[in-house]
C-alpha cells in the first residue's frame, strides 16, 4: 500500500503510524508537517515539537519530549519502509531558526521492505504499555540479546543488571518515588495527565494497572485505581536500562528510536513492557546531569516481562497531529 506524503491519504497513513508511539504520560508531544523537498524533488516529512505538551516540571530540558518525539520518529521511518522507499533522516533538534523542528525525514530511492521491517510495522498496532503483574517467567538469553541489539542499531546501548543490580535499581526507584510524592507541582502535573474520564491522551484509570501488594514496587502507582484491591506482582522483576553515549536532544532522539525499535522487537516476541523512570524524571526536575558512565547516560528504565492482554492508551486523531505544510 502507498504511504507517503504526497497524498492526503498517504499522510495521514504516516500520521497514523507515529501516533500510535509511546511517549511520557501519553502526552504525544509531535506533530507532522508535509513539506515540498527541493533535494528530492518531492515531500518530505518534517517532525516538529508540540512544546504545548511538555511537563514543564517534570521535564525542564524537553528530554522526556525528545526521547518521545524519537519513538514517534522510529514509527515514521518503519512506515516510509514498508511504503517501499528508503527513509532519508536528518536529526536537526536545537536549530536557531526552526526551534521545533526536531528532524526531517525524506523518502529515498525504491527498496522493498525487508521482512523483519514488515513485522516491525505490524507490531506498532499491537504494542502497548502493560502496568499488570507480570509471570515469574525467565526471559530467554536469546530474547534479550535480540533487544541489545534493536538498541545497539539506533546508537544506544541497553544494560540489563543481575539479580543483585536489579534489586538494587528498583530500591532507587522506590527512594525517587518517595521524593516525588513530596513535592506539590509535580504532582499536580501528574494528576493533569491521570484521569478517568476517556479523552485522545493522557492516562485514563483503565490502562492504569492496580495497585502493587508490596515493596518496592515493580510498576508505578499513579494512585487511580478505582474498584481494584491491591495485588502481588512478580517477585524478581526484570529490568533494563537503555542509555546513550551523550546526553544531549540528538542523543534523547536516538533514545526514543531505541526504546522504540526495543519495544516492537519485544512485542514481536510476546514479551510485554512498562517504565520505571522515577529516578530519570527526579534528576531531570532537579536539573541534574548525570557524569560519564561507560555504558552510558540513562534514559529509560524498563520492566520486561510476560503479561495479559490489555487496552491502548487513547490517542489524538491523525488530523489534530498535522502542521500546516508548506
Amino acid at each position: 500500500m502507498p504511504v507517503t506524503a504526497a497524498t492526503d491519504l498517504g499522510f495521514r497513513r504516516l500520521l497514523a503510524a507515529a501516533g500510535q508511539a509511546p511517549s511520557v504520560h501519553n502526552t504525544q508531544p509531535w506533530r507532522l508537517r508535509a513539506v515540498r523537498d527541493r533535494v528530492a524533488r518531492g515531500h518530505a516529512v518534517e517532525l516538529l515539537a508540540d512544546r504545548d505538551r511538555r511537563l514543564r516540571v517534570a521535564d525542564p530540558r524537553g528530554r522526556s519530549l525528545h526521547v518521545s518525539c524519537g519513538a514517534a520518529l522510529f514509527n515514521l521511518r518503519l512506515a516510509v519502509s514498508v511504503a517501499g522507499r528508503r527513509p532519508l533522516v536528518r536529526l536537526a533538534p536545537g536549530e536557531p531558526e526552526t526551534p521545533d523542528l526536531l528532524a526531517v525525514v525524506r523518502p529515498g530511492e525504491a527498496v522493498p521492505a525487508t521482512e523483519a521491517e514488515r513485522e516491525l510495522y505490524a507490531a506498532i498496532g499491537r504494542r502497548r504499555t502493560n502496568r499488570e503483574p507480570f509471570a515469574d517467567r525467565p526471559l530467554p538469553p536469546w530474547v534479550l540479546a535480540d533487544l541489545r541489539i534493536a538498541a545497539s542499531r539506533e546508537g544506544a546501548f541497553l544494560v540489563v543488571p543481575g539479580r543483585h543490580g536489579g534489586g538494587e535499581l528498583l530500591e532507587c526507584v522506590a527512594i525517587a518515588e518517595d521524593e516525588l510524592a513530596r513535592d506539590r507541582d509535580y504532582l499536580a502535573e501528574l494528576r493533569a495527565w491521570t484521569m478517568r474520564g476517556a479523552r485522545h491522551d493522557g492516562l485514563p484509570a483503565h490502562v492504569l494497572g492496580p495497585r502493587p501488594a508490596g515493596e518496592p514496587a515493580p510498576v508505578r502507582d499513579f494512585g487511580r485505581h478505582p474498584d481494584r484491591p491491591p495485588v502481588p506482582f512478580e517477585a524478581r522483576p526484570h529490568l533494563a536500562v537503555l542509555t546513550t553515549p551523550g546526553d544531549r536532544p540528538v542523543d534523547w532522539l536516538r533514545a526514543g528510536q531505541a526504546l522504540q525499535r526495543v519495544l516492537l522487537v519485544a512485542t514481536a516476541h510476546g514479551v510485554s513492557a512498562s517504565f520505571l523512570n522515577q529516578p530519570l524524571d527526579l534528576r531531570d526536575l532537579r536539573r541534574h546531569t548525570d557524569p560519564r558512565h561507560r555504558r552510558g547516560h540513562p534514559q529509560m528504565i524498563i520492566r520486561l516481562g510476560y503479561g495479559p492482554e490489555v487496552p491502548r492508551a487513547p490517542r489524538r486523531p491523525p488530523a489534530e497531529l498535522a502542521a500546516n505544510g508548506t
